[in-house]
């Protein structure tokens, strides 16, 4: 039987069709959620083997990015998200995502409590930052980048994309190997801007919690599916398959494997 995919959506949400289409490619059966339906237990998220948060701007960003999807997965749904994550299933935060899952305490998650110790504030550039990255696969637990290739390259679509922590939560986070992902020039150098498009602290892009089953990233993975999706496709000689769609892959075969 094929893992089951949660794919979480709201008011602004407008990356949902494509993680979805994501999910399906990489074996999974996918059902679109509005999270109205969860906080009314009209869905059950136990029935699901991953969830994803999918980017846009939730709620329109109001505030803030991603904020208030998330203090209402934090103060509406936050024993069911808690007993999810400790059965051993998986959640992927992406762009806007990320940025949910960093308001909500999901990640980094540093210790037992869910409680904000990173935010996503806006890019050093203060303007929206839209440009394909490269991106340098670190060593971490993380279960959706398992025998990732070194580097990848895709494309972000972001104002409020900087990580940003004390430093501290930022040595907790290296110390426990908890970044997945930083940002890399094309020659695999310390990145300037655009390279770093955001000015991350310590160019970070991505990163999971310690178990490796809760990951966020800002730029978009579903979005490098395919050679069509590349920018160059007609003038370069691309593989068939994007850089994005093994993290699809990766969640769904550990999915499979535990069930």
């Amino acid at each position: 039987m094929n893992p089951k995919v949660l794919i979480l959506r709201t008011a602004g949400t407008n990356c949902d069709y494509e993680t979805d289409y994501a999910f399906q490619l990489a074996g999974a059966e996918t059902a679109l959620i509005h999270i109205s339906q969860l906080i009314a237990g009209k869905t059950e998220l136990n029935e699901y083997q991953i969830m994803a948060i999918p980017g846009g701007f939730s709620y329109g960003d109001d505030i803030a990015a991603g904020i208030l999807l998330a203090n209402e997965m934090k103060h509406k749904l936050a024993d069911r998200l808690t007993e999810f994550v400790d059965s051993g299933k998986l959640i992927i935060g992406i762009c806007n995502g990320f940025q949910v899952l960093v308001r909500s305490g999901l990640l980094p998650r540093l210790d037992s409590e869910i409680e904000q110790q990173t935010t996503l504030a806006m890019n050093t550039s203060a303007k929206f930052e839209c440009r394909w990255v490269h991106l340098e696969t670190q060593e971490s637990p993380c279960v959706f980048t398992r025998d990732l290739k070194s580097h990848v390259y895709l494309p972000v679509a972001h104002a409020e994309g900087r990580f940003t922590a004390p430093d501290g939560v930022l040595n907790s986070i290296e110390s426990n190997k908890q970044v997945v992902f930083r940002y890399v020039s094309a020659d695999g150098e310390s990145p300037e801007y655009p390279d770093d498009p955001n000015g991350s602290d310590r160019h970070i892009a991505g990163i999971c919690d310690a178990t490796g089953r809760i990951f966020g990233m800002m730029p978009h993975p579903e979005r490098f599916l395919t050679r069509f999706n590349h920018p160059r496709w007609t003038r370069e000689k691309i593989p068939d398959e994007g850089d994005g769609l093994a993290i699809f892959r990766n969640a769904v075969d550990y999915a499979r494997q535990s069930s």
